[in-house]
């Protein structure tokens, strides 16, 4: 067992390797790992400390992912990892595919990487709240504390508090929200081996009654929008009765005038 240490991002990483083997008692390889740091990278190198026959190539795993194959028969091979190493921490293993298969283990390993589920929670008054944090990094959390306002720590099942932590995952639930005693923000911090991290959850309490309001306000709009119409039609209907009138009476008028000039055209025939 042989164990590397490497700086990043003033992060301390530990990677510890153990060789296995499939095969029969007393045929397994010794397998030695090799760290550094190549220009920001960081590089994980299995060797075998002997020949071994029949290898075909190489795998390195993370997870249930391939990263890495070749077909390379060395007894050594290297995979580099790109990017922040607090964001590939975990178990990594190089394979040498050979008859039996021969497994290497290296594993990276950061402090927490705490963040929130959601970093604003809204809740309404009576029911039950909900705040999440979580951490991917290698190895997992092994104690979560949660806090509100930078006050003293919340305990499990004091008062309307409910904490439920799992690894790499936390809960808090407050039972029966309170708009004036449940406001505020609530501190969630984790700490495996390696080190502490935290991440803050705004929690805003709404009345009851907010629920109701954009359906008030709907029920404000139709009513106004009914009452302008009722008010135009009222109007508009006189205006119609008199153009109504109007129009019965322009034959009327039309009658007359055409039976004086009638009786004018008489006098002047006699």
């Amino acid at each position: 067992m042989v164990a590397g240490m490497v700086a990043s991002c003033g992060l301390l990483a530990l990677l510890l390797f153990g060789g296995m083997v499939t095969g029969a008692a007393g045929t397994s390889p010794d397998i030695k790992a090799q760290v550094a740091t190549v220009a920001g990278k960081l590089l994980l190198t299995c060797n075998m400390s002997g020949p071994y026959s029949g290898i075909e190539g190489h795998e390195w795993v993370h997870g249930n992912k391939v990263l890495q194959t070749d077909t390379d028969s060395g007894t050594s091979t290297s995979y580099t990892i790109e990017g922040k190493m607090e964001e590939h921490s975990g178990v990594y293993e190089c394979v040498y595919k050979a008859n039996p298969v021969v497994k290497g283990q290296v594993n990276v390993s950061v402090p927490p990487q705490v963040t929130a589920y959601k970093k604003s929670e809204h809740g309404n008054e009576g029911d039950t709240g909900v705040l999440t944090c979580k951490s991917a990094s290698f190895p997992p959390v092994v104690t979560w504390v949660w806090s509100k306002n930078g006050q003293e720590p919340i305990l499990n099942g004091s008062g309307r508090y409910i904490i439920k932590s799992s690894g790499n995952k936390t809960e808090l639930r407050i039972l029966k929200l309170n708009i004036e005693e449940d406001t505020g923000d609530y501190h969630c911090n984790g700490t495996n081996a390696y080190g502490t991290s935290g991440a803050v959850v705004n929690l805003r309490v709404r009345s009851r009654l907010a629920a109701l309001w954009p359906f008030l306000g709907i029920v404000a709009e139709v009513l106004v929008l009914v009452t302008i119409i009722f008010i135009y039609e009222k109007r508009r209907k006189p205006d119609e009765v008199l153009d109504d009138d109007d129009g019965g009476s322009a034959p009327l008028k039309s009658n007359a005038t055409n039976h004086k000039d009638k009786n004018v055209r008489q006098r002047n025939a006699n």
